[in-house]
């Protein structure tokens, strides 16, 4: 009786394919369920409002999205408490289904309204934790199934400052922008440069500082960032 009501629930938190381990008790299952209620419910007015943006679509408190129009979301994309989107840019905001965006994350796609930004694409069942910056005005595009953990940082802009004789901020910025391939795993405090380019299926140690352009099945740490391993072969 006790399994078939958690998979009830989990079904209406989005989360019906999730096998919990016996020894989590039924309490604590129903509120994190709750929990996704109240969000699927502040997702659906959305949804209702904006046909760009799919149904079931989860919403935490405080959250801030700014441009919904430009916005394209996919079912069961979920955004936790005091996230903020704004997605004013040439492209938009793009959220593939499943996707995950945890607490305190922040899209930002224009810096400044001098220049209007490119935008940022996610893709299916790709996952962020805590905490996470997507500074978005060169463009960034990530993959399907990566999953990537707390206080990751993204910046697809940087200043140019090789004239001594003026002012680096009056010298202008590059908009390159930044590339995930699919299927990447992506430790916690790592940062994207404008211009990074990693393929599928590598994996970025925890504070890696990412610039230049990798190949797939990369194992990638250090600041800078440089090939540590290929997944498939010995330590390089």
């Amino acid at each position: 009786m006790g399994s078939n009501v958690k998979k009830f629930l989990l079904k209406i938190a989005g989360k019906d394919s999730l096998k919990i381990d016996d020894r989590i008790g039924f309490r604590y299952v129903f509120f994190i369920c709750l929990k996704y209620g109240v969000m699927i419910i502040r997702g659906l007015f959305i949804s209702l409002l904006y046909k760009n943006i799919k149904f079931p679509f989860f919403v935490g408190s405080k959250c801030v999205l700014v441009e919904k129009r430009k916005m394209r979301i996919g079912a069961k994309v979920k955004i936790h408490n005091n996230t903020k989107i704004d997605a004013l840019s040439s492209d938009g905001v793009v959220l593939g289904e499943s996707c995950v965006l945890g607490e305190r994350c922040i899209i930002e796609c224009t810096g400044s309204l001098s220049f209007l930004g490119k935008g940022l694409k996610i893709g299916n069942r790709t996952s962020f934790g805590r905490n996470c910056f997507f500074g978005a005005a060169g463009g960034i595009e990530i993959g399907d199934d990566v999953i990537a953990g707390q206080n990751i940082r993204f910046h697809s802009e940087n200043h140019f400052f090789s004239d001594l004789n003026r002012l680096i901020k009056d010298q202008g910025v590059s908009h390159k922008g930044i590339v995930v391939g699919n299927n990447c795993w992506i430790g916690a405090g790592a940062i994207f440069l404008d211009g990074a380019t990693i393929g599928n299926g590598c994996v970025v140690a925890a504070n890696a500082v990412v610039r230049g352009t990798f190949g797939d099945n990369c194992v990638i740490g250090g600041v800078p960032a440089k090939v540590l391993k290929m997944r498939s072969a010995q330590s390089v």
